[in-house]
């Protein structure tokens, strides 16, 4: 986390947590999610604005966690803003080396390995579980095949409960109609 925004944090400890305004896809793209966007509908249904801005992207990856309730969030000065999960909460990106990268760019170790019943591959690592980028899948193929990964089955629709994350913070907390903000506990 960056030390501006945990001075932030330390100085307006009681800024409202906000739902619905950040997403992040199957392709680790964050998208912001406007008031007009969020009447639409769910993230999977409207997704809303891309971001493209490489120092806001950096930005929210370096200050991107968890809370103890499986709800990930990027920490924005003092303001928490939960995300909205399209698949998991990390987008796993294959390089020509071997390694493994988070959507944020930090390298990862693979502990273990899914594949569901679209063919999507999972991993798990010490940051959490996340889903291999489609455009890494011929990489993740020749990994299997070397034998590197064995992956398990799992059915999609468990992957929330089985690995402890949240989809969607906005609508675990019970929000309608997109409600904007929420106090801090």
């Amino acid at each position: 986390m960056d030390d501006l925004v945990r001075q932030a944090m330390a100085k307006w400890p009681n800024v409202p947590d906000c739902y619905g305004w950040l997403g992040l896809d199957a392709r680790g793209d964050w998208y912001m999610r406007d008031d007009r966007t969020q009447a639409l509908g769910d993230f999977a249904h409207s997704r809303g604005s891309r971001l493209q801005h490489d120092k806001l992207i950096a930005f929210i990856g370096r200050n991107y966690a968890c809370d103890a309730s499986g709800r990930w969030y990027f920490q924005n000065g003092p303001q928490r803003v939960y995300v909205e999960l399209l698949i998991t909460p990390w987008i796993w990106r294959l390089q020509p080396d071997g390694q493994v990268l988070s959507h944020t760019g930090e390298p990862v170790q693979v502990s273990a390995s899914w594949l569901d019943e679209a063919g999507r591959l999972y991993l798990q690592t010490a940051q959490g579980l996340g889903l291999v980028h489609s455009q890494d899948m011929l990489a993740a193929a020749e990994a299997i095949e070397a034998g590197r990964w064995q992956p398990e089955t799992v059915q999609s629709d468990e992957l929330p409960q089985r690995f402890g994350f949240v989809k969607s913070p906005l609508a675990s907390k019970g929000q309608q109609d997109g409600l904007l903000c929420q106090p801090n506990h």
